[in-house]
């Protein structure tokens, strides 16, 4: 999705909320690239060997958005925002299925939050604690589910919640300081 297609983007939303026929068709086609790059982007560091791969995240993530089709779209940034919050839950729900099944050889689903070298935390764990962090300040939890679980850059993240790129970047540094905190052995759990 370009950034010139986000005018059109928000009309075929409106569209489909309003039940418009081929509505939900073009908002397929016009979001699956999207979709498919963030849920690629989140997947691309994933240990080898998970079943969950970029397009059954992308369909988990598009079958859950068509159920919300009475959502009052705004825009594509608003959109963005409701995909990385469908991807979390959709990661996160694998990540309990998995914990469930102790008979699966899947290795647990993980994510970074300090760049590519650093230690990789369990879903399930960064979830309980982001958890927390949206009862002590929603805003950096915001930031965090949208870099993390959405996948999206820190422009794209200023974009979605309207602030400048230096509010972000505070956000995410505070967010994350906070959460190696919570996320190490003997942490806030």
């Amino acid at each position: 999705m370009t950034k010139g297609s986000s005018h059109e983007l928000t009309l075929i939303l409106r569209q489909w909320a309003d039940g418009e026929p081929g509505a939900e068709a073009a908002l397929l086609e016009e979001v699956y690239g999207t979709l498919r790059g963030m849920a690629r982007s989140r997947l691309s560091k994933e240990r080898a060997g998970h079943t969950l791969q970029p397009t059954a995240l992308v369909h988990e993530a598009y079958l859950k958005i068509a159920q919300g089709s009475s959502v009052e779209w705004r825009n594509r940034v608003h959109f963005l925002a409701v995909a990385a919050r469908v991807m979390r839950q959709v990661l996160v729900d694998a990540g309990r299925k998995r914990s469930a099944d102790k008979r699966t050889p899947d290795p647990p689903l993980t994510t970074t939050l300090h760049g590519e070298e650093a230690e990789r935390v369990d879903v399930l764990d960064l979830e309980r604690a982001l958890e927390r962090l949206e009862r002590l300040n929603p805003n950096q939890a915001k930031v965090v589910e949208l870099r993390c679980f959405g996948g999206l850059t820190v422009p794209e993240v200023a974009e979605v919640l309207d602030v400048s790129v230096a509010t972000v970047n505070r956000a995410w540094r505070a967010a994350r300081t906070w959460l190696r905190d919570e996320l190490e052995p003997g942490g806030g759990r």
